[in-house]
């Protein structure tokens, strides 16, 4: 059995519990003292977590949005109190939670660093020592010098970033955010992410990007709904939360046509695909009305309806489309891009040599499109739609942009965005004469 002290951080019966007030009277009553029933609901974000970090581990946790992940984090380092449990930290925290939150705008970056630093505990002469490493990091020029109200949201988080990776901390926290600033920047924050696993820092991680979680973390907990459902392997975990995500996404179908949201769906159509997918509140639809894409879906080999697939695993798209119109030769497409909007990859009926035959109104058409995730790892937004030539010109009957958020789960990432599937050897040879 562990010591305490080979522990980093030692959370036994955290929970948190929030009152949810029913009026800005009813809160008033309360601060007053009044007991009165009925004046809040009890909100438990979250109950009963016991989890153990050893030192120089690094462990992730995943969940859905409301899980308990921010409330946890926050307790850990010391944001919020728990409202029952006991919490262990051996180790000087640098969390990288809220990024910039202690800068004062009227400071110069420069005053900034001594103002943060100082709040997490350094003399000016430690923070002098590591002035240089800081501002080489942030990679931001004479703007340093510069009050942060004249900065960029770019130049803002790349600063804050730097003041809190370069103290030198025995116990990292990371919260989402990797991903700031351009690729190049992001490309040295997990540099200095992995420099740290070298050095046998403990890291905590919580993060959406699975294959960052997959591919950086001895270990991860899985919380659901303010509680820890399970923790184990990487790979564990992320079939859990998988599952976990599609059993919602069932739930809340059911949820939805008991309500009588979708009394008009067909009898043939109850098992609706959609209904198990977070359409993109932002989506972008148009057409000309002549067709309607009214199902689609993402399948797993396994057979299961998931917006997340592993990497190098076969899975299809599926469109179904309802035409109001006769239509010649209909042409059905589907796109991947990245989160910055660069098309990555897609394909269509056409480009495949499939000739869908002309259609009359009323009638059903569901395009598959099967492949291997060749991708890498991360998030990316899935388009799809049903297009036609008219007279030579291209007619969108219905398009769904931007529809879908697909995670990709990788264990190896190579350059680029995909993955050209090398077979490697290497082999000892004689040297020259």
């Amino acid at each position: 059995m562990k010591t305490s002290e080979e522990f980093a951080i030692r959370i036994e019966g955290v929970g948190k519990r929030y009152k949810l007030f029913k009026s800005n009277k009813a809160r008033l009553l309360d601060s007053f003292g009044f007991k009165k029933e009925g004046l809040y609901e009890l909100h438990h974000a979250l109950s009963g977590i016991d989890f153990d970090i050893s030192k120089g581990e690094t462990v992730g946790i995943i969940g859905t949005n409301g899980a308990g992940k921010s409330t946890l984090l926050k307790i850990i380092t010391g944001v919020i109190t728990p409202s029952e449990g006991r919490l262990l930290v051996d180790g000087r925290i640098s969390a990288l939670l809220e990024l910039g939150a202690g800068f004062n705008q009227q400071y110069t970056g420069i005053e900034n660093i001594y103002l943060n630093g100082t709040m997490m505990g350094f003399s000016r002469e430690e923070i002098d020592r590591r002035m240089d490493s800081i501002l080489d990091f942030a990679d931001i020029g004479d703007f340093a010098y510069q009050p942060v109200k004249m900065y960029s949201s770019g130049m803002f988080v790349r600063l804050a970033f730097a003041v809190a990776i370069n103290i030198d901390p025995e116990i990292l926290i990371v919260d989402e955010a990797l991903s700031v600033g351009d690729v190049f920047f992001q490309a040295k924050c997990y540099s200095k992410f992995e420099e740290f696993k070298r050095q046998g820092k403990t890291i905590l991680f919580v993060s959406h990007d699975l294959s960052s979680i997959a591919r950086y973390c001895d270990r991860v907990m899985l919380l659901h709904h303010g509680k820890k459902l399970d923790e184990g392997t990487p790979k564990a975990m992320i079939d859990l939360y998988k599952k976990v995500l599609q059993d919602e996404a069932r739930f809340n179908l059911r949820q939805r046509l008991s309500e009588g949201e979708k009394k008009t769906v067909a009898a043939e159509d109850a098992e609706e695909w959609k209904g198990f997918f977070q359409i993109n509140p932002g989506l972008n639809e148009y057409g000309n009305g002549v067709a309607t894409i009214v199902d689609y879906a993402i399948i797993d080999e396994n057979g299961h309806l998931t917006a997340t697939i592993e990497k190098g695993n076969r899975f299809t798209i599926k469109s179904k489309v309802l035409f109001h119109e006769a239509v010649e030769n209909p042409i059905f497409t589907f796109t991947f891009k990245n989160a910055k909007g660069v098309d990555i990859t897609g394909s269509n009926t056409r480009i495949e040599g499939v000739e869908v035959p002309p259609v009359s109104p009323g009638e059903v058409y569901v395009a598959s499109f099967s492949q291997q995730m060749s991708l890498q790892g991360g998030e990316y937004l899935l388009s799809m739609s049903c297009t036609g030539f008219v007279e030579g010109e291209l007619v969108v009957y219905h398009r769904l942009y931007d529809l879908l958020n697909v995670s990709v789960v990788s264990m190896k990432d190579t350059v680029g965005f995909y993955d050209m599937d090398s077979e490697t050897t290497v082999e000892k040879v004689q040297p020259f004469h």
